[in-house]
């Protein structure tokens, strides 16, 4: 498992070292724009002069000047669709890419379990993801002294705690959906869609209230962003990381039961289907 584990790191280097530079400079950039935007005079009558729907899409813009506020508004409000692209991508392929490359037969004839390949990579996905937030933390908190944020780095690492199961979550879902729908790219859409219209129908509960409770059976419901700064809920932190739990557990016994492809996109797997086919087959 440890072979596999930075094999994964190795593999996805590329990936960490490139999402990483991105998001570090895009919290250095906001970083550096505190001080201008929090001193501006009359900033409050600006933002008065949106629509009403509009500030109300991306929740109480009145507190833009606050550091709480301007983090949660600039960053978290949007880190996890941002971040999530590479999440349910990177989950969605992290085994049956290699399956459909036709690589994935030809390292299961060596002696190594499915259990042991499945969390390796697994163990690395999480740490690829861990590594990049550590980096966005970093651009926030390095340089904030100099801007007059009078956060902690402790207060400017709890939102980040949301973050991760927030994209473990959806991240788990693309691998599960990888190992039941025909291909990888089918997963990544289909998880991606979910996380998108997730933070759409978030937006939009804010300006109707009777989507609110649709809202209550979302994960992005219970998602704090840099409203964590003053404490992590952890009654909603638990509920999200058993659900992680349940998909990354889901995935594995999925995992330990399909029968590993030679290569290319597979089907459906849907008996009725799969009858039909044999019969036409037998023909």
């Amino acid at each position: 498992m440890l072979a596999e584990f930075k094999h994964t790191l190795r593999r996805m280097r590329g990936q960490i070292i490139g999402w990483s530079i991105g998001i570090g400079l895009y919290g250095l950039l906001m970083v550096s724009f505190y001080d201008s935007i929090s001193t501006i005079e009359g900033f409050e009558q600006y933002i008065a002069s949106f629509p009403e729907e509009l500030m109300a899409f991306f929740g109480d813009m009145m507190r833009i000047t606050t550091p709480k506020g301007y983090i949660d508004i600039y960053y978290f409000n949007y880190m996890t669709v941002i971040i999530g692209i590479f999440t349910v991508s990177a989950g969605a392929s992290l085994l049956v890419k290699d399956e459909e490359e036709g690589r994935l037969d030809l390292l299961m004839a060596y002696p190594v379990s499915r259990s042991s390949l499945f969390w390796g990579r697994l163990l690395g996905y999480i740490t690829s993801i861990v590594l990049i937030l550590l980096v966005g933390w970093l651009s926030w908190w390095a340089p904030s002294g100099n801007v007059g944020m009078g956060l902690t780095g402790l207060e400017f690492m709890r939102p980040f705690i949301p973050l991760l199961i927030q994209l473990l979550l959806f991240g788990f879902l693309g691998l599960l959906l990888s190992m039941m729908l025909p291909s990888v790219r089918m997963a990544g859409m289909f998880t991606g869609a979910l996380l998108v219209a997730n933070y759409l129908l978030l937006g939009l509960s804010n300006i109707n209230e009777d989507l609110k409770p649709i809202m209550d059976y979302t994960p992005l419901k219970y998602y704090q962003g840099g409203n964590a700064i003053d404490g992590v809920n952890w009654e909603w932190f638990a509920w999200l990381f058993g659900a992680t739990v349940f998909f990354a557990i889901l995935a594995w016994w999925r995992f330990q039961k399909r029968d590993i492809r030679v290569g290319g996109e597979g089907g459906w797997r849907i008996p009725i289907l799969q009858t039909q086919r044999e019969k036409k087959a037998a023909i």
